[in-house]
């Protein structure tokens, strides 16, 4: 059986399935839903939602953003961009579609932002899944730190 793993952007047929994610209680810490935060996403134009897909099916989901403004917290650079929101289905979890989506996303952004050199994420320190997670998909810490809401994030860079 293959594991088709790929990246869109949002269309409206990837909806129903969004709305019915299920977060584990680890995640819930962490993350938001896609429900309760794609219609924001999708009124502000610097916003791209993504949908991981298996084999055409959502079982992931992400915001990209591209303001300088969001993006200020996190880097000065002006060629950078932020991702957000990253959250799998809970029915899905374990099954590597993350990582594959993460090691995916390098070719994905320099796609369709050409103009991009780094993305950056902000990962609070105690969701240790998701800070291995990302430093297996090749994200570095270069030691900066911010407080959110939970405390202590770690900003973490993948440069392009």
């Amino acid at each position: 059986m293959t594991q088709d793993i790929s990246l869109s952007f949002y269309k409206p047929e990837h909806l129903p399935e969004l709305q019915s994610f299920t977060l584990n209680n680890d995640d819930k810490r962490f993350t938001s839903l896609p429900k309760e935060v794609l219609t924001q996403a999708l009124g502000i134009h610097d916003r791209y939602p993504v949908v991981i897909l298996k084999d055409d099916l959502p079982v992931g989901f992400f915001i990209l953003h591209t303001s300088k403004e969001t993006l200020a917290p996190y880097s000065n650079n002006p060629f950078a961009l932020l991702l957000s929101s990253l959250s799998l289905n809970a029915m899905h979890h374990g099954k590597g579609y993350a990582k594959k989506a993460m090691l995916q996303l390098p070719s994905f952004v320099s796609g369709y932002f050409p103009w991009c050199d780094e993305i950056i994420l902000a990962v609070n320190h105690l969701n240790t899944r998701a800070k291995h997670l990302y430093m297996k998909s090749g994200f570095l810490d270069k030691g900066r730190r911010r407080i959110g809401p939970l405390g202590e994030q770690l900003i973490l860079h993948y440069f392009l």
